[in-house]
């Protein structure tokens, strides 16, 4: 989920990423207030669905992701939105200042958060499918790779 639209270029690397380890998604922008109704309605119906886990960014004031995590049981990640003057802080802080008792999981400002988000988002439900599991294991190792294969240019 997304406050709007133009949070797209950030978050569409977290469906990348899920599309990588072959996890179904539905990318949705609803806002916490300017559709606050329809936001609502929706985090009510998530786990009907079969919902296991939810990324919500937004940007500002960014309540989106609290605003899910109340009306759900859900696991809710939140990925901070660097959309205004303060480069995302604003965002960050309104999305990891939630109450105690209504938690939502903070990542990263912008895009590294919203890969981390699917990230984790995939290891939450590895826990109960392998596939997935053997997706984030060969994930890893081709990161490993990567590493190990860079070298550096002699020093002068």
């Amino acid at each position: 989920m997304m406050g709007s639209d133009s949070d797209w270029q950030y978050m569409s690397a977290a469906c990348d990423q899920l599309t990588e380890f072959g996890i179904p998604y539905e990318a949705r922008v609803l806002s916490a207030h300017r559709t606050p109704d329809e936001t609502v309605e929706f985090a009510e119906q998530l786990e009907g669905r079969g919902v296991q886990c939810v990324i919500a960014a937004a940007g500002g004031a960014a309540h989106l992701a609290g605003v899910v995590a109340a009306k759900t049981l859900l696991p809710v990640l939140g990925v901070p939105i660097p959309s205004t003057s303060l480069q995302g802080l604003d965002s960050l802080l309104s999305i990891v200042q939630m109450p105690g008792g209504i938690p939502v999981g903070t990542l990263a400002i912008g895009k590294p958060g919203a890969i981390n988000a699917a990230i984790l988002a995939a290891e939450m439900i590895a826990l109960s499918k392998p596939e997935v599991k053997q997706k984030l294991r060969d994930f890893r190792a081709r990161k490993k790779e990567a590493v190990l294969k860079q070298v550096l240019p002699p020093a002068k």
